[in-house]
């Protein structure tokens, strides 16, 4: 039992689950705790099913949460892509689950994100004070 992840070589595919409102976001088998804890900030709740035994992977996958408006739905998955996409992995989404404009405004926010300066003072940077003596 394989995913879309695995079946596309992609890092994530965003899709509504076939017959079904729930809107899904599956990693690869065996994707980095980094990755999937991004999913979890984003705002995807994490799902996981282990086999019986020790035999076989645990199936991990991510969905959007079902209390969520279809309109709320599409600006999750796509605020995730360009979260995702600026983290360095490959996405895939389906343009019924895809809005420019938020994609647009959620790019924005990240480079604003980055340009803002870091604040440090030599107590933070670990640095160590001269002593007077």
């Amino acid at each position: 039992m394989g995913n879309r992840a695995d079946d596309e070589g992609t890092d994530v595919e965003i899709y509504r689950k076939p017959l079904t409102n729930t809107v899904h976001a599956d990693t690869p088998t065996g994707a980095p705790e980094q990755l999937l804890a991004l999913l979890d900030q984003l705002g995807f709740e994490r799902n996981t099913v282990r086999p019986a035994g020790d035999e076989g992977p645990t199936y991990i996958w991510h969905e959007a949460p079902g209390h969520l408006s279809e309109d709320a739905m599409k600006r999750l998955a796509t605020r995730a892509v360009a979260t995702l996409l600026t983290a360095g992995y490959t996405v895939q989404v389906p343009g019924y689950l895809f809005d420019h404009a938020v994609y647009r405004r959620a790019v924005e926010d990240a480079r604003a994100q980055r340009a803002a300066p870091v604040i440090s003072s030599p107590a933070a940077t670990g640095r160590p004070r001269r002593s007077r003596g």
